[in-house]
């Protein structure tokens, strides 16, 4: 059975940076990666490459940021008073926070700490950033 929209396959994935920089991998949960092809669960040059592959495939494909987590957007990255994080008594970097915008809600990184400033990006970790995945079928 070849791979096609509202298909659940079952991939073993390694993703690195295309210097070989370990960024996840199946391995490391000890489970593979089942997902609904065409639901858009998945990164959409990822899901594109897996389109008609068959069970034991494997293949290796880069994914620009385009057709990954997209672009950074300097925008997203703003600095808020620290009192706006209500209970919250030790403030790392590292930490994510949800809010809401818009009728949108968004994960946001602490990227920066400078007083009662926080520097907080609501860019996906891994926006901008070009993907190499090992995948097997």
């Amino acid at each position: 059975m070849q791979i096609a929209e509202n298909t659940v396959v079952v991939i073993d994935y390694t993703v690195t940076t295309p210097e070989g920089e370990l960024i996840d991998s199946s391995s490391q949960s000890g489970e593979p990666l089942t997902y609904l092809h065409g639901a858009g669960n998945i990164v959409p040059g990822l899901e594109d490459a897996l389109t008609g592959r068959r069970v034991g495939d494997s293949l290796q494909v880069s994914v620009p940021p385009e057709q990954g987590y997209g672009k950074r957007h300097d925008e997203l990255v703003q600095v808020v008073h620290r009192d706006q994080f209500v209970g919250i008594e030790q403030m790392e970097i590292g930490m994510q926070f949800q809010t809401e915008a818009e009728g949108e809600v968004h994960i946001v990184t602490v990227t920066g700490l400078e007083g009662d400033e926080v520097i907080v990006d609501a860019n996906h970790p891994l926006a901008g950033e070009t993907l190499v995945f090992d995948v097997t079928v």
